[in-house]
């Protein structure tokens, strides 16, 4: 049986936790607002749309460069576009997989010929910067081959290390059939 007391301490708790969860998604909703060009609001400061253009077109780079890559069968510069580190996050058919060499192997095990890896294609791409050094893109792919077209969504996180832009957290899914 439960004390008065017992039951005041669970409402503080559950208070205490919707409180820091309100918190949370607010903080990481600061700087999320894709569909407002003029403006992207970061932790220092506003960027300008003209910088938020600018950002948006490198990325848009980025991702055309990993499509003529895979396009031409080659997956190690493919994921020459990901963070090289032990810290990348690939999360993708209910697996995750951490660090770029564990993620380049992925790949080569899942695509090991040509005709596996197919023709890829990139489309309705959301890329929302998150300041100057990092970026949220959101878009679907589909992968044309004769054997097993495949299809769905990605999300990637990309920061900008050095002079490049790099996927340091990508996570894909497979559209339902």
């Amino acid at each position: 049986m439960k004390t008065r007391s017992s039951n005041h301490q669970n409402a503080v708790g559950v208070g205490l936790i919707a409180t820091l969860l309100v918190a949370v998604v607010g903080v990481c909703c600061l700087g999320c607002r894709p569909h407002d060009a003029s403006r992207v609001a970061t932790e220092e400061k506003e960027l300008s749309a003209g910088e938020a253009d600018s950002i948006r077109t490198a990325i848009e780079a980025v991702l055309r460069a990993q499509e003529e890559a895979w396009n031409r069968g080659d997956i190690d510069a493919f994921v020459d576009y990901y963070w090289k580190s032990d810290e990348l996050t690939f999360s993708s058919g209910g697996k995750t997989t951490r660090g770029w060499t564990d993620t380049l192997n992925r790949y080569r095990t899942r695509y090991p010929t040509p005709e596996k890896m197919g023709h890829l294609m990139m489309s309705k791409l959301e890329i929302t910067p998150l300041g100057r050094e990092a970026a949220l893109v959101l878009g679907q792919w589909n992968l044309a081959r004769e054997s097993e077209p495949l299809a769905g969504n990605f999300s990637l996180v990309l920061r900008k290390i050095g002079d490049r832009w790099l996927i340091i957290h990508d996570h894909t899914s497979r559209a339902e059939e």
